[in-house]
Order: structure tokens, then C-alpha cells, then sequence
């Protein structure tokens, strides 16, 4: 399973792929997977990594990382994960036109502009 994952690019290294395995981040066929696993054509996995889930379909077996476009000829994503995923990132996409907060307290001028826009 952990070789897979690393030669579909899921995971940068192999011991991460292993230890997503051993976290329990990834579910093969609806069971969570030890990273020793044998993956097989038509397998159904639930990857979850870093702010993104994805359910996919094995399409093939590699044990060797090969070139990205090689990668994704792997497996198939599930048109459900996919559309979950967009609505994700734009979630995170609007979230992010609300900018950050300044740290630290508002200053003086800040504190006037709060109060202005609150109506006071």
C-alpha cells in the first residue's frame, strides 16, 4: 500500500505514506489499511492528506515513482471526490478574501474604524 501511494504521488516519501497508513488516514475498500497491504486493480481507497480527502479507483499497480503524468494513469477519482474537493478549495478560496487579522490589539486608528463601521 505504501508503495503505491509513494509511486502515484500521493506522498513525497515512502515512510510518509507508511505512516499515513498506521495513522489510519487511509481506507481501502472501506477498511482502514496497514501499509502493507496489497494493492489490487479495482481496489476503492479514501486518502486523506493535509486538508484534502480523495476516494479513488485503482486502475493500475506500480512499484517504481515514475514521471507525474505516469502517476495519474494509476487510478480515477470518483466524480462524488472530486466535486467534495472543488467545493472545498473554494470554501478555503472565500475564506481567504476575509484577509487575516492583524496581530497584536487594534490601534488607535484601527479601534475608530471598527467603531465607525459598527455605527457608533
Amino acid at each position: 500500500m505504501d508503495k503505491w501511494l509513494w509511486a502515484a504521488r500521493f506522498f513525497k516519501t515512502r515512510a510518509l505514506a507508511a505512516q499515513a497508513c498506521d495513522l489510519g488516514r487511509i481506507h481501502a475498500n472501506g477498511q482502514t489499511a496497514k501499509a502493507a497491504r496489497e494493492v489490487r486493480a479495482g481496489d476503492r481507497l479514501r486518502v486523506r492528506h493535509e486538508g484534502f480527502e480523495m476516494e479513488v479507483e485503482v486502475l493500475g499497480l506500480a512499484g517504481i515513482r515514475g514521471p507525474a503524468a505516469v502517476a495519474q494513469t494509476l487510478y480515477r477519482e470518483t466524480d462524488a471526490s472530486r466535486e467534495a474537493r472543488l467545493r472545498a478549495a473554494e470554501e478555503r478560496k472565500a475564506m481567504a478574501e476575509f484577509g487575516h487579522w492583524p496581530d497584536g490589539r487594534p490601534s488607535k486608528r484601527d479601534r475608530r474604524d471598527i467603531d465607525r463601521f459598527r455605527g457608533r
